[in-house]
């Protein structure tokens, strides 16, 4: 079977991404710079060869900025579910009855993480090591998980955009006896000490996030300079 890496993402609207960077960011800010983690992990993500791609895209209207977006042979749809966990789920169950396996998903406030990182997850996974691969983020939630079978009771538990995120997966997989894998930590860029974090480590092109990184000191120095910012 063939690996499927899902990217979970939104269209870049402003007041409907990054909002946590509003202020000191203005919405319009904030999307463009979320704009730029979007194009920064779809290219290093292209860069596993073992996987294929897929976008999971909100808003369902937003199929046609994806395509525009995406390497030629990636895979678009919707993502369906009232919550995160039951989108999460859903991404999963669709992609394993389509044949694919396994199956990994990300999501996209991490625009600097390796391809080696998702290589190491896949190999994990399709080796028979692991049947749950996470990846922890640094606020207590994950940035990516891996399994090699549909495990929707996993998405059912945790207390979402919560610190707890990632103990309450750990915790339903071991009550499910599940064979668990740890990828290493790697930092979500949620607010604006996470950005200026970020910001801390050069990252030429064309190293991972490095897009993100060049907009990001873009936009920080207009705030010093109080240089009006693009649709302000």
């Amino acid at each position: 079977m063939t690996a499927l890496l899902i990217i979970f993402a939104k269209e870049p609207r402003p007041g409907q991404v990054k909002t946590r960077l509003s202020p000191p960011l203005s919405p319009e800010a904030a999307a463009q710079l979320y704009h730029c983690f979007i194009q920064d992990i779809l290219d290093e993500m292209a860069r596993v060869a073992e996987v294929r791609l897929a976008v999971a895209f909100s808003p369902p209207t937003a199929r046609g900025f994806f395509r525009k977006l995406a390497p030629p042979g990636t895979n678009l749809f919707p993502q369906e579910g009232a919550d995160l966990g039951a989108r999460m789920a859903r991404a999963f169950a669709r992609s394993f009855a389509a044949g694919f396996g396994p199956v990994l998903l990300r999501g996209s406030d991490v625009p600097d993480l390796p391809a080696a990182v998702v290589s190491e997850a896949t190999a994990v996974l399709a080796g028979g090591q692991a049947q749950v691969v996470l990846g922890p983020a640094t606020d207590g939630g994950y940035h990516l998980v891996g399994l090699t079978e549909p495990q929707p009771v996993l998405f059912r538990g945790p207390a979402w955009s919560s610190s707890t995120v990632l103990a309450d997966t750990l915790r339903l997989a071991r009550q499910l006896g599940l064979r668990v894998h740890l990828l290493p930590p790697w930092p979500d860029i949620d607010t604006y000490d996470d950005l200026r974090t970020f910001l801390n480590q050069p990252r030429p092109a064309p190293q991972p996030g490095w897009r993100s990184c060049e907009q990001a000191r873009k936009l920080l120095g207009r705030l010093q300079t109080r240089e009006p910012e693009p649709g302000r």
